[in-house]
Order: C-alpha cells, then structure tokens, then sequence
C-alpha cells in the first residue's frame, strides 16, 4: 500500500487510525515516527489519531501529529493521569471513567494475552495493585483496537515493531486484536517508503 492509496482510502470520516509501536525505538528511527506522524496530519484532513500515550513509538506518532493539528490526536489510558506531561492530546479516554464489566467482548478478548488472562478478572473485578495494573494495559490496547460501547473501533493500525521480535508485548497485542477483528495493519516495512513518496 501506498501513502496515496492509504489516503484515498481511509480519509474519510470517522476514520480512527492507530499510531504506536513499540517503546524502544531505534535511535535512527526516531526522526522517521515524528516525520510520519507530521505528514500524515499534514497530508490528511479527516482522520483522528489514536495512541496509548506510552513512551516511544507512541510519543514520537504523537509528537509529529501534534505539530501540525493536536485536536486530531485521540489517546486511551490505562488510568487517570498517565504520562499526563507529555499527553498532547485533544481527546483523552481513560479506563478509569469507562466502565469494564459492561465491555464483555472487551473482556473476552483481552484474555488472549495469556500473560494476563486471570489478571484481567482481578482488575474487572475492582482489585488494583501493582500485578494488576498490567491488565489495565492489555485492557486499554483492546480498546484501542476494537473500542467500546461509547469508544469507535480502529479502522487501521499503523505500527513500529521490533522486525527480530515481532508482535509480542502489548503492540503485538494490539496487532493481533486488529487482525482478529479484520481491521488492516502496517508497520515500518511498508510505511517507511511513505516518507519519501
């Protein structure tokens, strides 16, 4: 997929368009995240950004687009006051003002990470310590992807990942709920080639 094939595509309203990778980033990489962020905004006019406001990949997608128009940046977090510093976002949702139980599907699928699967009936459960705010963020990746009853879903998912060691962690997550729930991905492999169309 092109840049201008993406574009045609899915500039259009209502379209939610993920930005966020991984939080290491290569130190050669850094500058190309912003760039994209920055051009995407730039080069777009009806699609809304949404990140997990986390270090890395998530800020420098963030940082660019913020640049050119911040009411386009939409973040989800796993509580109240996350990285509240650095969030320039025009829109915050956060899981402590949506209520998990009645998100059963969010539920359901945010057990696929194994990793996490009992930690998520504790949190949903009402119990916070530190073991179970780790379910908060497999929590909010799903929600990222799939949204909620007040929360659009993801319409694509653009994505940095670690190339030697794809897809794992809460990015792998949040790219395997895409796919699951048909919603197209890229990463770096693809939209590199965008910075120079």
């Amino acid at each position: 997929m092109t840049l201008i094939e993406f574009i045609e595509r899915f500039d259009r309203d209502d379209a939610i368009v993920l930005l966020e990778g991984k939080r290491t980033v290569l130190e050669a990489d850094r500058e190309k995240l912003i760039k994209l962020g920055r051009l995407l905004a730039h080069r777009t006019e009806r699609i809304i950004f949404r990140s997990g406001n986390a270090e890395g990949a998530d800020q420098f997608f963030s940082d660019g687009v913020a640049e050119v128009n911040s009411n386009r940046l939409q973040v989800i977090i796993p509580y109240s006051g996350h990285r509240q510093r650095s969030n320039k976002a025009h829109e915050t949702f956060s899981l402590d003002n949506i209520n998990i139980v009645a998100e059963p599907e969010v539920l359901y699928q945010s057990k696929s990470n194994k990793k996490t699967e009992k930690l998520i009936d504790q949190f949903a459960s009402g119990k916070r310590n530190r073991y179970t705010i780790k379910a908060a963020y497999i929590i909010r990746d799903t929600i990222k992807a799939i949204g909620t009853a007040e929360i659009k879903p993801a319409t694509f998912g653009i994505f940095y990942d670690d190339l030697e060691h794809p897809k794992i962690g809460g990015t792998g997550h949040t790219m395997n709920i895409c796919e699951q729930n048909n919603i197209p991905i890229i990463d770096q492999r693809i939209w590199f080639n965008w910075l120079w169309e």
